[in-house]
Formats: C-alpha cells, sequence, structure tokens
C-alpha cells in the first residue's frame, strides 16, 4: 500500500490498540504494562485480540517508523509491518506467515485456504487505513 501520510502517522496506526481502526478486530486490550504511548511499541508488549476468536498478540520486533512484527502463539502466526519513506508519503507492506497445526497435508490445504482469507483481509484493512490516513 502507498499512502500519502507522513510515515510517523502511519507507525502510530500500528499500535495494537489502534488496529480496531482499520482491521476486523473487535477489540483490543493490552495486557502488558503499557504506562506511556511509546510503550504501545516496544518489544514484549502484548494485547488480547477479539475477532471473530479470541487470541493474544505480543510485540516480537520494533524498529520506530520502520518495522514492527506481531506473534500470536495460540495460532503460531506472525504479521510484520515494514514501513519505507517515498517522495510522496510511505510504503506499507506486510508480511503474514503462520503454522498450521494439522497434518502434512492439512498443513498444505489450511494454509493455502488461509493464506487466500488473510490476503483479502488485507487488502480491504490497507483500504481503509489507506481512507483514514488521507483524511
Amino acid at each position: 500500500m502507498k499512502s500519502g501520510a507522513p510515515i510517523e502517522k502511519v507507525w502510530e496506526m500500528l499500535a495494537l490498540d489502534r488496529l480496531p481502526e482499520w482491521m476486523p478486530y473487535k477489540s483490543v486490550e493490552y495486557t502488558s504494562g503499557v504506562r506511556k504511548p511509546e510503550d504501545k511499541f516496544r518489544v514484549g508488549a502484548s494485547a488480547h485480540i477479539t475477532e471473530h476468536v479470541k487470541y493474544d498478540f505480543e510485540i516480537t520486533e520494533s524498529l520506530e517508523n520502520e518495522k514492527i512484527t506481531f506473534r500470536s502463539k495460540k495460532y503460531n502466526m506472525i504479521r510484520a509491518y515494514t514501513l519505507k519513506p517515498t517522495e510522496t508519503g510511505t510504503k506499507v507492506a506486510v508480511v503474514f506467515d503462520y503454522t498450521s497445526p494439522y497434518s502434512i497435508l492439512g498443513k498444505l490445504v489450511d494454509k493455502s485456504f488461509g493464506q487466500r482469507i488473510a490476503e483479502r483481509e488485507i487488502q480491504s484493512s490497507f483500504e481503509k487505513l489507506k481512507s483514514i490516513l488521507e483524511k
């Protein structure tokens, strides 16, 4: 996704508690001691996510205005966002991956199906994020 918004504005939207504004999450509540706004981005910060299921995300990598990675133990899922400044704003890329708990054949089917769902969710979420950032 490319946005005309400055990188700092995009970064702020990647805080776990901001995700429900543009992703299909019903709620996000921090479960680690987030006391200051910058704590929302620190490695080890975690939050309980409610979507159609409930799970926890933990920040495993965080480079301010560059990259943030979330991990869910319950679903062996990783989501990493990378930001790059452009002449007209910011380019955002996401990598989504997870390890299926099923047999080898089940993993292939599950991963293929899950990947298609994730790609649709990411596209829809990016469209919403872009509209928020460019208001």
